[in-house]
């Protein structure tokens, strides 16, 4: 059921929902979604709503418009977007692949030493080490921190297998606004290497990323350890894709 009284949208929680039904199958790739009339008359919303909703899921790549025939499930496709303000495992879901997270460290608070690039260098944060697995096979390491004031509490949650950017938007009602990344080459240590099943001596993607909130710039410092030889990982050029 839709919320009005949400702080999302409806066009976000309509276009989430349609988006659901295609990971979980509800939509298969190629089928025909509802039509624009019955989705206005199923939810009790208004034609520009819906079509937002649609909108959204088609700049996503999930659907495509077909004039006159209707609005159809793409195919998935085996490119990640890196930059997708949805996180990093909604962007692995919307490829349509079966896709598995698991902490290799849990959330802790702790007083990061300095590390350079690190904005919470000197400063309390919560740290998150978790491991994605794209159809049984490991493909990315995070370590991830968090603003020890915007993410209060978040060490007392089960974050096995869920996405940090849906329990940021659903239990502390923050969405990002912008952030940067850098790209560069580099050779993981041992440990990273043994998560991901490749050497020490593999080059890999290496990603950092800054997120900014409304309420901080730099709410969320991520380092991204990603495999290249199973995915593309890209990143879209004049836009994040939300709107």
């Amino acid at each position: 059921m839709l919320n009005p009284n949400a702080p999302i949208p409806l066009y976000r929680q309509l276009a989430d929902q349609i988006a659901d039904g295609i990971r979980n199958g509800t939509y298969r790739p190629g089928s025909c979604i509802p039509s624009e009339p019955k989705l206005v008359a199923e939810h009790g919303l208004g034609r520009p709503t819906v079509r937002q909703a649609i909108d959204l899921l088609v700049r996503r790549g999930l659907l495509t418009r077909k004039r006159g025939s209707g609005t159809y499930v793409c195919d998935p496709q085996q490119e990640v977007d890196l930059f997708s303000l949805d996180g990093t495992s909604a962007s692995f879901a919307k490829t349509g692949v079966s896709v598995d997270t698991r902490i290799l460290s849990p959330a802790t608070l702790e007083r990061i030493s300095s590390q350079g690039d690190n904005p919470f260098s000197d400063q309390q944060a919560y740290t998150l080490y978790r491991l994605t697995r794209v159809a049984g096979a490991p493909v990315l390491v995070e370590d991830i921190y968090l603003h020890a004031t915007l993410f209060a509490g978040i060490d007392q949650m089960d974050l096995g297998g869920k996405s940090l950017s849906a329990i940021a938007e659903k239990t502390y009602y923050l969405r990002p606004t912008g952030g940067k990344q850098s790209f560069s080459v580099s050779y993981p240590d041992d440990h990273i290497a043994g998560y991901l099943g490749v050497s020490a001596k593999t080059p890999l993607l290496m990603v950092k990323r800054w997120l900014h909130f409304p309420q901080t710039a730099n709410g969320v410092y991520a380092i991204l350890w990603c495999r290249t030889d199973q995915f593309v990982f890209s990143q879209t050029i004049g836009g994040t894709g939300y709107a």
